[in-house]
């Protein structure tokens, strides 16, 4: 599915954001994300609730993304899905949205197929996955912060509800309906007590990564490489070990919605950002 933005004048615009999610698996046609998604979950072996594999290579593909596209401010991501925020005055291919998404989704997909080995070691793709995506324009900078945190929130729901759910099938020996309805109707609250007092499992010993999602956003990190210099009165030049910083997209697993993360990346929303 594909939402077209109105594009409006660059200095009334907070920032334009590309939403990416897993669903094409099957080439050549779009079928239904959830359909898809567990289809190519099951077939690779995903470990349910979370596998720490299919994740950090979502993270490792949003990071390639943001490294070959400078002009994302921010990315976050969380189960099958990343959102990629551009600086507001950018003017990348004088801000054709379909440029924006088919650059991103296409170097995301290309990203996933190339790193693949290197986080299923024993899995090998048995073929090649699909990813759609939208092109939203938001009028102000509270806007998107709402849409991020909106994207948060929705994961913290859906990992305690797939934690519950995965818990009574794989450790109370329920069916997958029947866990479905032993969680109808419940809340929050419900989900946890049933973890804590059936499973002694806390919710909030969770993995960060889990509950939170990932978010990427620029730092400058110190990178060592290895650079050949002359040394006097020697013929052969001498390889040696040099430390620079470097700016790179660093993933955090942090709160989006309050403030204290805003406040600690003020350039993520600057005007000249």
């Amino acid at each position: 599915m594909f939402a077209w933005p109105r594009f409006l004048p660059a200095r009334a615009a907070a920032a334009s954001s590309v939403a990416l999610g897993g669903c094409a698996w099957s080439p050549g046609r779009h079928v239904a994300m959830a359909k898809s998604k567990f289809d190519f979950a099951e077939q690779h072996g995903f470990q349910k609730p979370n596998d720490d594999r299919a994740l950090h290579l979502m993270n490792k593909c949003a990071q390639t993304v943001m490294q070959d596209l400078e002009d994302i401010t921010i990315s976050y991501g969380q189960s099958d899905e990343y959102s990629f925020v551009f600086k507001k005055r950018s003017n990348w291919f004088k801000r054709r949205s379909s440029k924006f998404m088919t650059l991103v989704v296409s170097q995301f997909a290309a990203s996933y197929v190339f790193y693949w080995k290197d986080y299923f070691v024993d899995q090998p793709l048995l073929y090649p996955p699909g990813f759609d995506g939208r092109v939203v324009l938001y009028p102000s900078d509270q806007n998107l912060k709402d849409y991020l945190s909106w994207r948060q929130a929705d994961c913290h729901i859906n990992n305690l509800y797939n934690t519950v759910f995965w818990s009574l099938v794989q450790k109370s020996g329920l069916t997958p309906v029947e866990a479905q309805k032993r969680l109808q109707g419940t809340l929050a609250g419900d989900k946890n007590e049933i973890l804590f007092s059936e499973f002694n499992i806390n919710y909030n010993n969770e993995p960060l990564m889990y509950r939170k999602g990932t978010v990427l956003v620029w730092q400058k990190v110190n990178q060592v490489i290895r650079k050949k210099v002359k040394i006097p009165k020697e013929t052969e030049d001498e390889e040696v070990e040099v430390t620079r910083l470097k700016k790179t997209p660093v993933p955090l697993n942090c709160d989006i919605i309050g403030d204290q993360f805003w406040d600690q990346y003020p350039e993520i929303l600057a005007d000249d950002s």
